[in-house]
């Protein structure tokens, strides 16, 4: 077993849960299992840490109530599939956290809503916003309308994205496996558990085996997945959903299967992340915002900027300027550039007023901002 300081009250964790484990090689939904880590997680939850399942299972469950023998190669038929055994799915979920008086919200995603600047930043406020609330989202891939082009072809691959959304500091991939092996095995008697590795590690490719006959997803996804998540900090443990209280052990510090662990803390690679992106347009702010921003590390209000420039949407990176013209830091806006214009020089409380509505206080919040 491997011991970590990394985990803590108030991290916020993703938990992904394969097909293969879920469904019982295909035999219908594992209610124990399930109960099992929602006991775990609920007992996570209650000492400070947040969580978001993703959940696979749709397809297999729907493939078990369909009468299905093998997954079905037409897309039309798999998303008939999915679309039956969702019901299934979050009814389990449900029903199995409100046995501690908890709730769960369903969210189905495709790739253009995080490809998508606007929608990827309406997404990660929902997610929040539930995880404030004490719910439990369960997200999975919407597969009864993705198409070849958008869909992500596993759930391990949703999972490191929606750590990379939601700003995660564990991505845990919960599997029939025990962890990741210096080779198969099934085939090699000698095959060592890997312990503690980084994400980055090349010598991790050649360990991957292959996916299961039910499940989209096999090894070699998970290492995809923990280099995805660890593009904004997030370390990745691989572990076994069918061992004893397994989520608990985790959240003690305890990884019994393999951890895969970032290069970077989370902030110092989302502010790396930030600074690639294109920037849209302008914001002018005037000296009072200046020395907030670069004094105070506080976010930027509507009241401190005088005028724009260009053309944006919400969610994309704006620059913010000082009355010299040099750039004082860049961000991700949470407004377009015509709603900015309406609201500029103004106090936050008169948001509502003047758009109809109110999205965010902050024009550009601190955590999305970069200084220059």
């Amino acid at each position: 077993m491997t011991a970590s300081p990394i985990f803590a009250p108030g991290d916020t964790w993703v938990v992904k849960i394969g097909s293969t484990l879920l469904t019982g090689n295909g035999q219908g939904l594992a209610i124990g299992l399930v109960n099992d880590w929602v006991d775990d997680l609920v007992k996570a939850t209650r000492s400070g840490v947040k969580v978001v399942i993703v959940s696979s299972g749709a397809v297999a469950e729907g493939m078990q109530r369909l009468g299905f023998s093998e997954r079905p190669k037409s897309l039309h038929r798999l998303q008939a599939a999915a679309a039956v055994g969702q019901m299934g799915l979050i009814q389990l979920y449900e029903s199995s956290f409100q046995r501690h008086q908890l709730h769960t919200a369903q969210v189905l995603l495709t790739h253009d809503d995080l490809r998508s600047r606007e929608r990827y930043i309406n997404a990660r406020s929902t997610l929040r916003d539930l995880l404030n609330l004490g719910v439990i989202p369960v997200v999975n891939e919407n597969d009864t309308v993705v198409t070849d082009e958008i869909r992500f072809g596993d759930n391990d691959t949703l999972a490191a994205l929606v750590a990379n959304l939601i700003e995660a500091s564990t991505l845990i991939l919960l599997t029939d496996q025990q962890g990741l092996f210096s080779s198969d095995p099934e085939l090699n008697k000698d095959a060592e558990l890997i312990q503690l590795a980084k994400a980055s590690d090349k010598q991790l490719d050649v360990m991957a085996g292959v996916s299961s006959a039910i499940g989209r997803g096999g090894m070699a996804t998970k290492i995809s997945a923990a280099r995805i998540a660890a593009r904004s900090g997030a370390n990745t443990v691989i572990v076994s959903g069918r061992e004893s209280k397994v989520l608990q052990g985790i959240a003690a510090g305890t990884v019994s299967g393999t951890l895969l662990t970032a290069d970077k803390e989370v902030l110092v690679s989302r502010k790396q992340w930030l600074a690639t992106l294109p920037a849209k347009g302008k914001l002018f702010l005037d000296q009072g915002a200046v020395d907030v921003l670069r004094n105070q590390g506080r976010s930027l209000l509507p009241v401190g900027v005088q005028r724009v420039e260009g053309e944006f949407t919400r969610g994309e990176i704006v620059l913010c300027v000082g009355e010299e013209g040099s750039e004082v830091a860049r961000g991700l806006v949470n407004y377009n550039q015509l709603e900015t214009m309406k609201i500029i020089g103004k106090a936050s409380r008169e948001i509502e007023n003047i758009l109809g509505y109110v999205g965010d206080e902050e024009l550009i919040h601190r955590d999305n901002l970069i200084l220059n």
